[in-house]
């Protein structure tokens, strides 16, 4: 009983950070200081809104997979038949797109660190996810490579963020009262909830819970707190960054890369010990994310295909090869993580709206009485994400055609 505990514990932690993990890629970084050097200290606003709707969503999103037993394919089929198979699409998609940033993130990484070529560097990212999936306890290593490379990264940007001596009153007081004001925040904050929990990303620690049989309502306090430790990481890790940015953007001297924002920062605060430190942690942000992305992604086509779901890790192998030779081919990494947080953005009114659907479908969820608050709440989220992606999409055709 007490080794169950135990085990019970570490898949807990383990879901929580690989959520996190998922979040905390090389997008989210890039995304945190791409925006955090355009806009400035208006960013806390972002980080705050984003945070608050990422929570939200979450929490629906994993109480009604625990108590349903379904992932969320299964839960869509069953709210409309084949409506499953769409957002299965939609998130293997948005997934691929997200890895070949991902596996770019390990390139960018390793160049920092090692100085070798970034697309030599992607190779070597795709070939220790690669190595992870391979391995016959392939889900207990996922657990334990993203815990401690989701430590590690919060102490190594907490270094930097104190030591750039961010004016931390400005960005308290712009989380609350923007000086842009909040209109002008509307393409950032869905990039940042689509690169938070937007797309696989919100479904990520939920599958693991069900691959590792914690569900149920008997398991919801347990759910419960899992969701709300992978928000949280996610939440200090993405002020730690932006305070850290924000930090170099008021120091006179900084010389800040447009092509790679967020290592030139790094550099700036801290010389070649914080450019290494950066390499680091971009490298096991990459490397985490790779493994997240990959992950869920296939989850959502086992029960879909029989074929898949017997060979779930030859076909996430497979998945991180097609990343990997893609991301060779395209390159821009910085571009394309931006690009796809959008993506994800616009994809969470969809997905959300569907476990909203099913948590009032008593054959898809029992006796369980959501609650009330919770699915109101839900319900907002899905209305101003589903306003925010209107407005992104005719921004960027006015910028298209215009």
């Amino acid at each position: 009983m007490e080794n169950n505990k135990k085990n019970n514990l570490s898949v807990l932690i383990g879901a929580a950070f690989l959520m996190a993990t998922s979040a905390i890629g090389p997008g989210f970084m890039t995304q945190t200081a791409k925006f955090t050097t355009d806009i400035g200290a208006d960013f806390a606003a972002v980080i705050l809104i984003s945070i608050i709707f990422s929570y939200i969503a979450q929490l629906n999103v994993w109480r009604v997979i625990a108590v349903s037993k379904m992932r969320g394919q299964d839960i869509a089929n069953n709210v409309l038949p084949g409506l499953g198979y769409f957002i299965a699409f939609l998130v293997a998609i948005g997934g691929l797109a997200f890895n070949i940033g991902n596996v770019g993130g390990a390139g960018v990484g390793l160049n920092v660190i090692f100085g070798i070529d970034v697309k030599i560097g992607a190779a070597i990212g795709g070939v220790i996810g690669i190595i992870l999936f391979s391995s016959k306890s392939a889900s207990s290593a996922m657990d334990r490579v993203t815990q401690v490379l989701g430590a590690s990264m919060i102490v190594l940007i907490a270094f930097v963020a104190i030591k750039t001596q961010p004016p931390v009153g400005e960005a308290l007081k712009s989380s609350v009262a923007p000086a842009g004001g909040f209109m002008n925040l509307v393409q950032p904050t869905l990039t940042l909830i689509g690169g938070t929990v937007g797309g696989y990303i919100i479904f990520s620690g939920g599958h693991r819970l069900i691959d590792a049989g914690i569900v149920g309502k008997e398991a919801l306090p347990d759910v419960t707190r899992s969701a709300s430790l992978g928000v949280g990481v996610a939440f200090i890790v993405r002020v730690l960054l932006f305070l850290a940015i924000l930090g170099v953007t008021k120091m006179t001297n900084a010389n800040i890369d447009p092509e790679n924002i967020a290592a030139s920062s790094f550099l700036a605060a801290s010389g070649v010990i914080g450019y290494k430190i950066f390499g680091f942690v971009f490298a096991a942000a990459a490397f985490t994310s790779v493994v997240g992305a990959a992950y869920t992604s296939v989850s959502f086509l086992r029960t879909l295909f029989k074929p898949i779901d017997d060979n779930a890790n030859i076909v996430t192998i497979a998945f991180i090869v097609l990343s990997t030779i893609c991301f060779i081919f395209i390159g821009q990494p910085q571009t394309l993580l931006v690009v796809v947080g959008t993506l994800n953005g616009l994809i969470l009114p969809i997905t959300l709206a569907v476990i909203l659907l099913a948590s009032k479908n008593r054959k898809i969820v029992g006796d369980y009485n959501h609650p009330t608050a919770l699915l109101v709440l839900g319900w907002i989220v899905v209305a101003i994400t589903a306003f925010m992606s209107v407005q992104t999409v005719i921004a960027n055709m006015g910028k298209l055609f215009g």
